[in-house]
């Protein structure tokens, strides 16, 4: 599959693409009113969102001016059909940091898709994002989507806000044997007394992750997070990596599979009521074992082009059970052993919301 395939065949994909869109049609300074691409999304969105259309969605045309109320749904096929009369401006690394951010953000694997999650999975739109996708992948800006991780320059969060994290000098492996207890016991619990079941929908180590600088020296960890909180501070740190730290490359959902299939850990019982929500799916779930896998690999890599294809998706392992990938970032690199030390230079970063595209500062020491 190309990138632009893998790009549609993803939820955090598609929202992407029609986020690109949308701030392309922004960034013309058209106004919002009811011929507008982000009109026909708002509608259609509030007509697909489970439970929640009452067909009295207020909207403020241009953000301005008096609130006007438009009790009109909008198909599927009239979103593709502004898509398709859209012409696509040049992709600019700011841009597209942008709309992967924003894609990012909007996932949530604790309750059903919302309006415009829907609303990507329809075959006419998910038609002409094929046509967006295309041209970001001909993009020399997105090349870096699809490359391994890059050693041994690293960087990891290491705190958001004002907090001082507290001082770990436990290891990876013990952090990896009392995650592992704590899930089997969780899994027996919730096996044994659904209605005690530890509701969980993230599928990640419960170890130091990292990830690279991006073209304009800022560390992705710093763009790239999950139902963010809004920050706007935070400090990272430098990874060391040790020489020759073995890493498996997730570059999308097969490679996801085979991890689940060489190191099942069952997480149905505590993981399966979220994940039915948020794809539809019931039945038997799994993740990787991250303490056998640790036997076998230092870290493990999901490249962003993996991440915009799988994130929250059913990843089927076998005939009967799947896993979905949940709580990661594109590019982000856990580290399941102490190759990789978060001892190296600090760096503090401010964000600044005033202009139009958010920005990282690094703070003077």
């Amino acid at each position: 599959m190309s990138t632009a395939d893998w790009l549609v065949a993803g939820a955090r994909g598609r929202r992407l693409l029609l986020d690109f869109a949308l701030e392309a049609e922004e960034a013309r300074a058209v106004e919002l009113g009811s011929d507008s691409l982000h009109y026909a999304v708002v509608r259609a969105a509030r007509h697909l969102t489970s439970g929640r259309d009452d067909g009295r969605m207020t909207y403020r045309a241009g953000g301005g001016g008096a609130d006007d109320v438009w009790r009109a749904v909008v198909a599927p096929d009239e979103v593709a059909h502004r898509l398709f009369g859209m012409t696509l401006p040049d992709v600019t690394p700011v841009g597209l940091r942008s709309a992967l951010a924003q894609a990012v953000d909007t996932a949530m694997y604790w309750e059903e898709p919302d309006g415009v999650d829907v609303l990507t999975a329809t075959e006419p739109v998910r038609r002409e994002l094929q046509r967006v996708g295309e041209h970001l992948a001909r993009s020399p800006h997105s090349q870096w989507w699809t490359t391994p991780t890059v050693l041994p320059d690293q960087w990891s969060v290491w705190t958001w806000g004002d907090d001082s994290p507290d001082p770990d000098e436990s290891t990876a492996a013990g952090r990896l044997r009392l995650w592992r207890e704590r899930t089997l016991e969780n899994e027996e619990r919730s096996t044994r007394d659904p209605g005690t079941s530890f509701s969980g929908w993230w599928s990640t180590p419960p170890t130091q992750s990292s990830t690279r600088l991006l073209s304009d020296g800022t560390p992705a960890g710093l763009w790239f997070v999950e139902d963010s909180m809004g920050w706007e501070r935070a400090v990272t740190r430098h990874v060391t990596i040790s020489a020759g730290a073995k890493v498996y490359e997730i570059a999308g959902p097969q490679a996801w599979a085979e991890l689940c299939r060489r190191f099942p850990l069952e997480v149905t019982a505590q993981n399966g009521e979220d994940w039915r929500l948020t794809t539809g799916r019931s039945g038997r779930w799994v993740i990787p074992d991250w303490t056998r896998v640790a036997g076998d690999y230092a870290g493990l890599h999901l490249t962003a082009a993996g991440y915009l294809a799988a994130a929250g998706t059913v990843v089927d392992v076998d005939a009967d059970t799947a896993s979905v990938i949940a709580g990661w970032a594109p590019d982000e690199t856990y580290w399941l052993t102490d190759a990789a030390l978060v001892n190296g230079e600090v760096q503090t970063w401010v964000r600044d919301t005033n202009s139009r595209h958010p920005v990282w500062a690094e703070q003077p020491q």
